[in-house]
């Protein structure tokens, strides 16, 4: 059995359904991120698991136990939050040192975990410091300590790096990843950033409209998304009505190649940038460069067709052409998916 489970978790606040029977597992020494837009229900997912919302329907089970009743303090989950919630009156071993003060830890004792865990997590020595000193990076890493110090069974947190700049959140999102597998934690993240999710964890769940849409490994859920809803979630724009025969699949922008094996029939078709391949004006397609943008090691192209809507390409900068280029476009079928139809395709639970 799994560490934790929601068995048919429903929550609703009026008229508005927030979550609608979630089921949903959780392994122990794993990390798991649930993603979705704003509104998708995946703070008051959490919120339930931690006994800070009740649930209208189902219930919550660690180890088989129904946590139904059971205060947030008594569950044994650790909790950070996006503003941290230090408090700023105590230095920072009073703040990481609280949660075992709570408990009645002896003060030795407390200390010698408060100075074991500032190590772990990058801050040796900083025990007397004042919180105000600290920059928006230490401070975060102050409030992890503080959640991992009295061991929780679960560790959750609530769009934890959001506050940090995008270089600071990648790093520090490495850190984690390479942290909780040392230690073993099992963790609950929720976040509204693709790349931090995928970064950090084992298994990613998307939500919509407080259900899940998809459950799966990183791998999995990029390179499969189970509906179109995913693949636009994930960043993915090149999303059309399709009709799959044989080895092809008919689509405004003409006949796209489809991966062996593909079953025939209506569908949604994605085609990842990667696979949106320009070549010499009369060699395909034909399309307007309308924006470039650098990426790193790709550049990503805004193509505009004669017939169709835009499309999305990805290439290596010295394959960009410029903006204003007419060029040809084909299609690379490793980078093609098939979806299921948007009135026909059905939400993957967990």
């Amino acid at each position: 059995m799994s560490l934790l489970n929601l068995d048919g978790v429903g929550v609703r606040f009026g008229t508005h359904t927030a979550l609608d029977s979630v089921d949903l597992e959780l392994d122990e020494h794993r990390t798991v991120c649930v993603l979705g837009p704003s509104g998708s229900g995946k703070s008051t997912l959490l919120r339930v698991i931690a006994g800070l919302q009740k649930a209208d329907a189902g219930r919550v089970l660690l180890d088989g136990r129904d946590l139904s009743g059971v205060p947030a303090h008594r569950r044994g989950f650790g909790l950070m939050f996006q503003d941290h919630q230090l408090f700023p009156q105590r230095d920072v071993a009073g703040n990481v040192a609280f949660g075992l003060r709570v408990r009645g830890t002896g003060r030795a004792e407390a200390e010698h975990t408060v100075a074991g865990l500032l190590e772990l997590v990058g801050l040796p020595g900083a025990q007397r410091r004042n919180i105000a000193s600290l920059s928006g990076g230490e401070q975060q890493r102050v409030a992890l300590a503080r959640a991992l110090a009295p061991q929780p069974r679960v560790l959750m947190l609530d769009e934890p790096l959001g506050r940090l700049d995008r270089r600071l959140r990648e790093r520090l999102v490495v850190e984690l990843r390479e942290l909780f597998g040392r230690l073993g934690t099992t963790v609950l993240a929720v976040t509204h950033d693709q790349g931090e999710a995928f970064a950090l964890a084992d298994r990613v769940v998307v939500m919509r409209d407080g259900r899940i849409a998809q459950t799966g490994t990183p791998m999995e859920v990029w390179q499969r998304p189970a509906s179109a809803f995913v693949a636009r979630f994930l960043g993915f724009d090149n999303v059309v009505p399709a009709t799959v025969a044989g080895a092809v699949a008919d689509t405004v922008w003409g006949k796209v190649p489809v991966p062996g094996g593909t079953p025939a029939g209506p569908c949604r078709l994605l085609i990842r940038p990667a696979g949106v391949r320009p070549v010499p004006v009369h060699g395909g397609l034909p399309c307007a460069v309308t924006a470039r943008t650098f990426r790193g090691d790709r550049v990503v192209l805004r193509l505009r067709p004669h017939d169709g809507p835009p499309l999305e390409a990805s290439c290596a900068p010295g394959d960009a052409p410029e903006p204003g280029a007419e060029v040809g476009v084909v299609f690379a079928a490793g980078e093609v998916v098939r979806l299921p139809d948007e009135d026909t395709g059905r939400l993957t639970g967990a």
